[in-house]
């Protein structure tokens, strides 16, 4: 499939079917969420991947008792920063330069233009920065999971708190943004898989300077 057909044949699925998906169709997704865009490349979340079955069910209820959690092959939990401070922004430019053998003044104005902007800010301003961000991951997986065929369910209805703890993402400095289930799709139990995709129409969601 192209990228619009793509399109069209994902949905948020309700329910699946169990099916496992191949590791490395999970592998791509990820690598998709992992090489997204990122303003000044700091990626300040991460993606935790949970197959384990009883810590699954341990979520369920969190996530108002959704089937998908269970019946999924894998969740991915988006989870970003809860601060940005100077160790954080100095180990993503250290990494740069290591990686790109630039010398330090290559990125000295960049680093301290970092430096001087997210640690004197409000921790929840930059965690909804970071947030953001983490969204921009969440959509580019969303759409590798399409491309190969893998339905996923973009899910924000959860105790974001009570899974925080039940992953214990304090202790990383990280929080939970979104879920999203991956797996492959119930076709004879599911209401919404036959249904057809509404969007406003283009005339009434593009405008046009």
């Amino acid at each position: 499939m192209d990228f619009i057909d793509a399109l069209q044949w994902r949905y948020a699925t309700k329910k699946m079917n169990g099916k496992k998906v191949p590791q490395e169709k999970v592998d791509k997704i990820i690598e998709a969420a992992r090489l997204a865009p990122s303003v000044a490349g700091l990626q300040p979340y991460q993606v935790i991947v949970v197959t384990n079955r009883e810590l699954l069910q341990k979520i369920q209820p969190i996530a108002n008792n959704q089937s998908q959690i269970t019946d999924a092959s894998h969740l991915l939990v988006f989870a970003a920063w809860d601060h940005i401070d100077a160790d954080r922004i100095n180990a993503v430019f250290d990494h740069l330069i290591a990686e790109r053998q630039q010398p330090e003044e290559k990125v000295a104005a960049y680093r301290s233009r970092m430096l001087e902007m997210f640690p004197s800010r409000d921790p929840e301003v930059n965690f909804q920065y970071a947030a953001r961000q983490a969204y921009i991951g969440f959509g580019m997986a969303i759409m590798a999971a399409a491309l190969q065929e893998v339905d996923a369910t973009p899910m924000e209805g959860f105790n974001a708190a009570a899974l925080d703890e039940l992953l214990q993402l304090k202790q990383h400095g990280l929080r939970s943004v979104s879920l999203l289930p991956l797996g492959y799709r119930d076709a004879e139990n599911d209401w919404l898989v036959n249904l057809k995709k509404v969007r406003r129409a283009p005339e009434r969601f593009l405008i046009s300077l």
